[in-house]
């Protein structure tokens, strides 16, 4: 039982650092040949847990050649337009001027149905919404609306507005992110000022705190 446990502990180590070194696309959406990898991974790191007279290196050492030659096709890749296209194919235009292009369809196995699911998904009722649609090497679709449907914009109002930033995350429950303090340039006594302020002594304390561009803080505290 104990050894099982090991093995298992191990495999599992095994495979999240696998799928980290690969990147986070891995988490996200795959293109062909990374599903292919992500799949062939799952059933490798299966194989010793399914008898102990099987080595644990039988499923460990393929699953990082595999990250190996993953990482390797990446790398050629990038440099090579014509093997980018082999593996992981071409956006493919199924809708032009409003229209459904038939021939692209059929070669992707598509029906009407199918793409008018898409769009609904996208947030468009109707084909008379759009202006073309693309479907991209990783599965997805990506829409274009015609003119009059397009989302209002502060441009199209000449309304002049102020850049927005990300708030930077300094406390996330009860543990300070010194990286973010840092980043945006503001000291430990500064954040322990702000925090008397609230009438907060701890640290632990604090549930989410943040800082915007213009140093103005969110605060919530433990209840």
């Amino acid at each position: 039982m104990g050894v099982s446990f090991i093995r298992t502990i191990i495999l599992y180590l095994c495979v999240v650092i696998a799928l980290r070194i690969m990147g986070k696309r891995q988490l996200g959406e795959l293109q062909p040949s990374e599903l292919v990898v992500a799949i062939m991974i799952s059933d490798l790191a299966s194989v010793p847990l399914q008898s102990k007279s099987i080595p644990l290196l039988d499923g460990v050492v393929p699953i990082f050649t595999l990250v190996l030659l993953e990482l390797i096709f990446s790398i050629m890749v990038l440099k090579s337009e014509r093997l980018r296209t082999f593996i992981t194919g071409k956006p493919v235009k199924i809708i032009k001027d409003g229209y459904f292009i038939l021939n692209s369809l059929s070669s992707l196995r598509l029906s009407i149905d199918d793409v008018l699911e898409q769009l609904r998904l996208a947030g468009f009722s109707g084909l008379e919404e759009i202006d073309s649609a693309i479907i991209e090497t990783n599965g997805q679709i990506s829409v274009v609306p015609k003119e009059k449907n397009r989302p209002l914009v502060c441009s199209d109002m000449n309304i002049n507005t102020k850049q927005t930033y990300i708030p930077y995350t300094l406390i996330s429950d009860g543990k300070l992110r010194n990286n973010n303090l840092k980043d945006r340039g503001l000291s430990e006594k500064w954040l322990h000022n702000k925090l008397k302020e609230h009438n907060v002594t701890d640290i632990k304390d604090v549930v989410y705190m943040s800082v915007d561009h213009n140093n103005k803080i969110f605060l919530q505290i433990k209840e």
